[in-house]
């Protein structure tokens, strides 16, 4: 097969007319595909129907500390929760603050309190003239939604292959005040699945930011969300790196159980330096008397320990693995021959980054849609929705049916294929 790039324009223009007969072919099929977002399958979930006979009406409901966890109290969370999630995000207990179900509701207020209340004493940020955070991109779009809502000006940095550009991080950290925070999300980052390096990581939290109150909100979504046992990623633990280069406050570290167990059931958590926690816990006691203890209880019952959650995550990954390696095999056997587009391999998170010759990413979704294929918005992985390069698309393969997954993949390659081919033609 002939990279497209070497094509003639009478051979592009043939090709053209075999991709779009083949194109309105897929769309006479009526097709309703999902892969718009990092949802578990329904194979995941089911694998999980024994945690709800961890608790019933029999049961014990006191925890370790003889706490009854069908009553108020226990604002940071039962003593067992914050061991487990602990564990979870490798810091001691006690620079743990287990919340409700969802990290994202967590980092939504702490960005609102930031804004009410200020970090830790500061000028609250909604006295300010103007506050920034940094932004990696590709990234997570709800973080990107959170700071829009509160009028925060973002500021992409680009992502390479080890994390962001610590460069520009550093020249904006170190020398802007109206610089407040940099999104991250370090293992396995949505979308591309990089991990950040042991340079990176020591570079971020070795930052001399001009503004007292900046904070590395550190998103380890999917610390322990791996493909396979023999090819896993590490990461630096961000908490005891910020302490050794003398800035212990400088970090909140996000993480939850929602594609550990149930999303939208789950329990999620921060970590950060006593100092900090201090002060998050004097304005929240004044919002919620305490969070779920029955569901941090039946998680610590289900899982027993650290150990029960990693092998909990083995059955996540037999299910997750088949699919991202079809992902993968189909991109390579359709699109590496013809020169057309480039994909991250990932070995853990949610996503497969996809790169489309620049200017064709809205063009592909929106082709895919029409042929019954739903993905995530065109533009969805940088601030305000705006891909400089219209090119990044992000492939979310966890939730169909591997069967429905390989109807997907071949729908998508056929609009790269022909977006590609027009794209190529517009200057031929």
């Amino acid at each position: 097969m002939k990279a497209y790039k070497d094509m003639t324009k009478e051979e592009l223009m043939a090709l053209k007319e075999e991709l779009t007969k083949m194109f309105e072919d897929a769309k006479g099929k009526g097709l309703k595909l999902n892969m718009a977002r990092g949802l578990p399958s329904a194979e995941q979930l089911d694998m999980e129907a024994d945690f709800f006979n961890t608790l019933n009406p029999s049961s014990q409901f006191k925890s370790e500390a003889g706490i009854d966890c069908r009553n108020y109290g226990e604002l940071v969370g039962i003593a067992e929760a914050r061991k487990l999630m602990g564990d979870m995000m490798e810091v001691p207990a006690d620079n743990v603050f287990v919340f409700g179900n969802s990290s994202l509701n967590v980092m939504y207020d702490t960005v609102c309190r930031s804004m009410i209340h200020g970090v830790c004493g500061s000028t609250p940020w909604c006295k300010l003239d103007k506050v920034k955070f940094l932004t990696p991109v590709p990234g997570y779009d709800r973080h990107f939604a959170i700071t829009e809502q509160f009028g925060i000006e973002m500021i992409n940095i680009p992502m390479h292959a080890d994390g962001p550009d610590m460069d520009l991080v550093e020249k904006y950290v170190n020398s802007d005040p109206a610089v407040k925070g940099i999104w991250c999300v370090p293992k396995y980052s949505n979308p591309q699945g990089i991990t950040y390096s042991e340079e990176v990581c020591k570079r971020m939290a070795g930052l001399k930011p001009a503004a007292e109150d900046f904070r590395i909100f550190w998103d380890n979504a999917y610390t322990i969300h791996h493909l396979y046992e023999d090819k896993q990623d590490q990461l630096p633990e961000i908490l005891e790196l910020c302490e050794k280069a003398g800035n212990p406050d400088m970090v909140y570290k996000f993480c939850s159980t929602s594609k550990v167990t149930f999303p939208g059931s789950g329990i999620a958590a921060m970590a950060a330096s006593k100092k900090n926690l201090e002060f998050i816990k004097s304005i929240i006691t004044i919002q919620t008397i305490g969070h779920d203890k029955l569901n941090q209880l039946r998680h610590v019952r289900y899982f027993k320990d650290f150990e029960g959650m990693k092998n909990h995550m083995k059955k996540h990954a037999a299910i997750l693995r088949p699919k991202f390696e079809l992902v993968l095999k189909r991109l390579d056997e359709e699109l590496t021959p013809i020169g057309v587009g480039e994909w991250t391999k990932p070995v853990g998170g949610y996503f497969v980054s996809f790169q489309a010759p620049n200017g064709c990413a809205k063009k592909i979704v929106a082709m895919c849609k029409e042929a019954g294929v739903t993905l995530t918005g065109a533009g969805a992985t940088y601030p305000y929705k705006k891909d400089p390069d219209d090119s990044n698309i992000r492939i979310a393969p966890t939730f169909p049916p591997i069967e429905e997954l390989a109807q997907a993949l071949d729908i998508f390659t056929l609009c790269v294929k022909l977006a590609s081919v027009e794209k190529l033609l517009e200057t031929a």
